[in-house]
């Protein structure tokens, strides 16, 4: 079953903010000079099938009441300038469709983006589109779900695979939905729905989470691998717990939170890593996820820009956007 549909007939896409346009550097005309910036059209009506599509969700109210250190709201275009004036490797096209943008800190202002989000990634998912969901924190990885669960896909039988990339499980049981809950609330989801719940961890760090949070994963079955075995030393059990997620799964929602890296990579994030899982191996992660033609939904969360020493952690996040586009079949 392929992760993603061809309905040309799926509404347009709303966005709260219209897309810009993007620039960067230009070296002159021809295929031999492409970058990002040339890649990308704004118009849905000329995006085929194929072409990979960019949605931002501009969000900080789950990372505040979360209790991090705010800023993620900033992120998409923090990501989309570091992506701009990279070089393509062959000729591509990308849709922009825009930002959903929370706004304001209202009982219902967080829900509600993540269900405008929804509305998006479902649409372009079932329009044939590989989304690129740009945070905003990690709430958006919920608005992902909310998209996925509504895509022919899943409605036809499709088992969703979730694998996060990240320092912590966020299945934390709070009263108000935050960065930290987005798994567990599509935990709950899924049971609703009489699904199994493919939930994959990979970077876990022991101290960044409570006793309580390791036996909410244990109960809820998670597979999860730590971040001390995930170094260079071992990718080979890295690949395998990988390539075990995906025989498992149909359609793939990748999460990335960039505080899986090293503080040294990745400066600007919520929560910085003290250890961190190495950049080299979530590039391959994220490359072999690609080429299994399974992605449907990949979001980048928790990128806060105002803490982002010479944009390395937006320099990251964009480099991992590259490789899995330029990579995928």
């Amino acid at each position: 079953m392929s992760a993603v549909g061809t309905d040309r007939e799926t509404p347009h896409v709303r966005a709260d903010v219209p897309a810009a346009r993007w620039t960067g550097r230009d070296d002159g005309p021809g295929a031999d000079n492409l970058r990002w910036h040339h890649a990308v059209h704004l118009d849905p009506t000329e995006a085929a099938p194929g072409d990979v599509a960019f949605v931002g969700f501009r969000s900080d109210e789950g990372v505040r009441r979360n209790k991090g250190r705010q800023g993620a709201a900033n992120g998409p275009q923090a990501l989309r300038r570091a992506l701009a004036s990279m070089a393509l490797p062959r000729p591509l096209r990308a849709l922009d469709a825009g930002d959903i943008e929370v706004s304001g800190d209202g009982e219902d202002a967080l829900e509600s983006g993540q269900q405008r989000l929804g509305r998006a990634v479902a649409a372009l998912v079932d329009r044939g589109h590989q989304v690129m969901v740009l945070g905003g924190g990690h709430e958006v990885a919920y608005g992902s779900y909310c998209g996925l669960e509504q895509t022919r896909a899943l409605r036809e039988g499709g088992r969703l695979g979730v694998l996060n990339l990240d320092a912590h499980f966020d299945l934390r049981d709070d009263v108000r939905p935050s960065s930290g809950t987005p798994f567990l609330q599509m935990a709950q989801s899924e049971e609703r729905h009489g699904r199994e719940f493919h939930y994959w961890v990979l970077g876990v760090s022991q101290p960044s989470n409570t006793e309580r949070l390791f036996r909410t994963a244990d109960a809820l079955g998670v597979r999860y691998l730590p971040d001390t075995e995930c170094g260079l030393l071992g990718l080979a059990r890295t690949e395998r717990f990988v390539d075990e997620f995906l025989a498992s799964c149909d359609v793939v929602h990748l999460s990335i939170d960039l505080d899986v890296l090293p503080a040294a990579v990745a400066p600007g994030v919520s929560a910085p890593a003290a250890y961190g899982v190495p950049m080299d191996v979530i590039e391959r992660v994220c490359t072999r996820v690609a080429v299994s033609g399974k992605l449907a939904v990949c979001d980048i969360a928790e990128l806060n820009p105002e803490f982002d020493v010479d944009q390395r952690t937006a320099r990251a996040g964009a480099r991992l956007i590259h490789r899995m586009v330029t990579a995928r079949p």
